[in-house]
Order: structure tokens, then C-alpha cells, then sequence
């Protein structure tokens, strides 16, 4: 089992930037991939980010230029780093991880709770 926990989220006027932390614990061998999505309301969750292990990165393309995705593996920590916020950025966004467990080093995918990210105009 793993356990995400989500900070840095809040409220932040148009231009300003925000970095979120999403820290992985509890009884794994090795996280994988790990990502950012968020959930636009009455939306399927979407996409952000995403860093491999190895530290490969794939973003949305309303994102690429201002948002960074990074990793601390030794701390099983992935961030997000949201520069020149838009309105239009405003959501919940979800950390997920994949998560190697047991003898099989089978993958589990595990969520955060979410955090808001609200950007004022």
C-alpha cells in the first residue's frame, strides 16, 4: 500500500506561480512513473504532467512552457512547478504514482486526495 500526500495548493491571481509537492509513503520497492492530472468540474480527469523514473517528461500541450514536472526519488517525491497561471488552470489536481510491490514487482497505481489550485483573474 501507498500513500500520496498532496501540498501547495491556493489561490493565486493571473501571472503568478504555484508549486505543488506530492510525497509517496508507505510499503513499495520502487515507484515508477508518477504524474499530475487534474479534473475539471462535470470533466473526465486529465493529464498535467508526467515523469518516468528515469526522468523522461510528456506535458499537456496547454501547459508546455509553463509548467515543470520533477522528481525526487529518493525522497519518492514528484512536483509540480506552475508559472504565468492562467484563469483557465483553475482545478483540483490529483498526484498519481505507480508503485512496484510484493516479491512479483507487480504495479499498483495509487492517487492523492487532490488539491484546489484557484487563479484569480
Amino acid at each position: 500500500q501507498v500513500q500520496l500526500v498532496e501540498s501547495g495548493g491556493g489561490l493565486v491571481q493571473a501571472g503568478g506561480s504555484l508549486r505543488l509537492s506530492c510525497a509517496a509513503s508507505g510499503s513499495f520497492f520502487s515507484i515508477a512513473a508518477m504524474a499530475w492530472y487534474r479534473q475539471p468540474p462535470g470533466k473526465q480527469r486529465e493529464l498535467v504532467a508526467r515523469i518516468s523514473s528515469g526522468g523522461s517528461v510528456t506535458y499537456t500541450d496547454s501547459v508546455k512552457g509553463r509548467f515543470t514536472i520533477s522528481r525526487d526519488n529518493a525522497k519518492n517525491t514528484v512536483y509540480l512547478q506552475m508559472n504565468s497561471l492562467k484563469p483557465e488552470d483553475t482545478d483540483v489536481y490529483y498526484c498519481y504514482a505507480e508503485a512496484q510491490e510484493g516479491a512479483q514487482r507487480n504495479l499498483f497505481a495509487y492517487w492523492g486526495q487532490g488539491t484546489q489550485v484557484t487563479v484569480s483573474s
